[in-house]
């Protein structure tokens, strides 16, 4: 590799904390100035990840960067390390272009706004602790990045501090990620208490010869949920909604597209990686378990929701969710859907935040009952909205569809080859939750685009180019991405799950040639996977029918003889009022007794499900004591679990 590309994962990392220390100096003074340092970081980091995309990603080289050159003396790593293999590469990938992208956005989003020159300074500091956390070799500097990146975001969500709910919303995020960091400084402090290192790889080549050891196991029950609070996994997710609603529309897709990839690689490397128990059948179990939980029960709560960025925050974790339990399956296939939609989700999620934005910005509300009609003012916006719902709903061509489809190949093959149920039962709720996704994006375009245009939007304007042009980006990925499946494939995915299970290729880069070898580690071969299936007719047609079975099961589990009522109105109501809607009536009824109200377009849906959505209403108190009790207890019992069991 040419000497020069080692340099760069540090020097990408570092213009992006560098951007933020000089933006801080000029940008009060001179906000054009400010501007072009902003543009140059983004764009910088930007393109020297790209230039590693040959060496890495398709030659198959891994960067190992020691900081200082302290490389390792008599076997043990002394220095912290950067290592870049494809699968950092490609979450590498992922953030720079969420960065690029939310950037380029805030130019003129956030023109309105005071104080921008810490905006950047923040926003800067965000990039470069999450595109640090990727390139890590070294697991205490992984912490330190979880803790900029936290602080950073929580700062960010509170950064509009007279809207309503900000403070709160930055409150809860700081109390609750507290926890998930503090898991990751307990589980990292437990493996150095027995492997004495903090090298990722070197770990990778010591903990399989600690054998049952306790405190091993208990340093991964806190790694995994430590990771899984960054991913806002249940029973974290009301975090994300909370921190979504009152943030800028360009940190919701940070936070949305690109800090909950982190618990993603997190999760990765420590199933597949650091522990490589990801054949252990409680491991698959647990890890696909809260992917599927967490992707189940977020697309439920988007039913309920009243705000446009706080709907689309509970899809967010929804969509992570089905990341997570493809990549608990432990098979290539499992971790090939889940690297796809991962950076699917990032795509069209980071659309869909900025159309929200774009909607905020030019009419000042998010308000799914007060909007409409906007189809008549902001044409262009709506276009680009409908391409990021028809790729988060998993239709085709778009990219949802085809990284949708894979995860439903692996979790059903996972079923059908371990000749176990509970894989099967996975994908059946995966496609649900599609279902389920389409019919709560039907009910977005309709209350913010079509229908009626309220008195007092008459004069909205489209959005600027200047914010269409990164949705216009997006939107492109979110075609492209789709149309070409076995190009991602070839160029991004396969050599992204390669590395991941090369593991003697990652520890041998780090330690040496035979440091691998010499403690008996082993990679497990894995060949191109073509995506099949994807434009098949046939498969169409199968897919066709699973959904048609799916939405039949959600009718069937409905209690419609239960006389229970459930209160799903945002609007303050009398109980006659409210009566008077759920009486009885078959056809011809009143206009005053119409099922449908104002956003809600799935009345009978929730009424069916009321006993659901009404402990699901209780649950999400929205208080943070309760908050930070859930995740306690989650952190308990899983600690618990996997001490007992494994």
């Amino acid at each position: 590799m040419n000497g020069f590309l080692v340099n760069f994962p540090i020097l990408a990392i570092m213009t992006l904390f560098v951007g933020a220390f000089v933006t801080s100096l000029v940008g009060r003074r001179n906000a054009v100035a400010r501007n072009i340092v902003v543009a140059v970081s983004v764009t910088a980091a930007l393109g020297m990840i790209l230039a590693l995309v040959k060496p890495v990603m398709l030659d198959g080289q891994i960067i190992a960067y020691w900081l200082g050159g302290w490389q390792p003396v008599e076997g043990w790593a002394i220095g912290i390390s950067l290592e870049v293999d494809a699968l950092s590469l490609f979450f590498g990938l992922i953030v720079t272009v969420a960065v690029f992208v939310s950037g380029l956005y805030s130019f003129t989003y956030m023109n309105h706004d005071d104080s921008l020159v810490n905006y950047y300074t923040l926003f800067l500091m965000l990039s470069g602790s999450v595109l640090g956390l990727v390139l890590s070799g070294d697991l205490f500097n992984i912490f330190v990045m979880i803790e900029i990146m936290t602080f950073t975001a929580v700062a960010l969500t509170a950064f509009r501090t007279g809207y309503d709910g900000a403070l709160e919303g930055a409150f809860k995020y700081l109390v609750v990620g507290s926890l998930g960091s503090t898991s990751v400084l307990l589980g990292i402090a437990m493996i150095y208490s027995q492997v004495h290192t903090l090298n990722l790889a070197q770990i990778a080549a010591l903990i399989p010869g600690q054998g049952a050891n306790p405190v091993m196991i208990a340093a991964f029950a806190f790694l995994f949920m430590g990771f899984g609070t960054k991913a806002f996994l249940f029973p974290f997710h009301p975090l994300a909604a909370d921190a979504h609603a009152v943030a800028p529309a360009s940190i919701s897709l940070m936070i949305s597209g690109v800090l909950t990839k982190c618990g993603v690689y997190g999760i990765i490397r420590l199933v597949y990686v650091l522990y490589q128990n990801y054949s252990t059948p409680f491991v698959s179990y647990l890890v696909t378990g809260f992917g599927a939980v967490s992707m189940f029960v977020c697309v439920t709560m988007a039913f309920n929701q009243h705000n446009f960025k706080r709907l689309l925050a509970f899809h967010s974790i929804s969509q992570v969710g089905y990341v997570i339990t493809v990549v608990g399956l432990g098979s290539a296939l499992g971790l090939n859907a889940g690297l796809y939609h991962a950076m699917n989700h990032t795509i069209f999620k980071g659309l869909l935040f900025l159309t929200a934005g774009a909607v905020q910005h030019q009419t000042g509300s998010l308000d799914l009952d007060g909007l409409g009609g906007l189809s008549k003012k902001m044409p262009k916006t709506t276009l680009l909205f409908l391409i990021g719902a028809a790729s988060i709903s998993g239709l085709p061509p778009f990219n949802g569809f085809a990284s949708k489809w894979m995860i439903y190949q692996a979790a059903f093959l996972k079923g059908v080859y371990d000749g176990n149920f509970f894989y099967v039962i996975v994908a059946v709720v995966a496609l649900i939750t599609s279902v389920l996704t389409l019919a709560s994006f039907v009910k977005v375009s309709q209350s913010v685009f079509f229908g009626q245009l309220p008195e007092q939007y008459k004069e909205v304007k489209e959005a600027p180019f200047a914010m269409r042009l990164p949705m216009w980006i997006l939107a492109v990925l979110c075609v492209v991405t789709g149309l070409f499946p076995n190009f991602v494939q070839t160029y991004l995915l396969t050599p992204a799950v390669r590395a991941v299970t090369d593991l003697t290729g990652y520890i041998d880069a780090a330690m040496g040639a035979g440091y691998a070898a010499n403690h008996g580690i082993a990679s497990w071969p894995v060949t191109v996977i073509p995506v099949t299936g994807v434009w098949n007719p046939v498969s169409w047609l199968l897919l066709l029918f699973c959904v048609t079975c799916g939405v039949a099961i959600v009718a069937l589990l409905a209690s419609p003889s239960d006389n229970s009522k459930l209160h799903i109105s945002s609007k303050d109501e009398s109980d006659e009022e409210r009566n008077d809607k759920y009486e009885s009536f078959f056809s011809g009824e009143e206009a005053l007794y119409s099922q449908v109200g104002g956003s809600d377009l799935f009345w009978g849906f929730k009424h069916n499900w009321r006993k659901y959505f009404s402990f699901m209403h209780d649950w999400h108190s929205g208080i943070v004591n309760d908050y930070a009790l859930y995740g306690v207890v989650a952190i308990a019992l899983v600690l618990l679990a996997c001490i007992v069991i494994l």
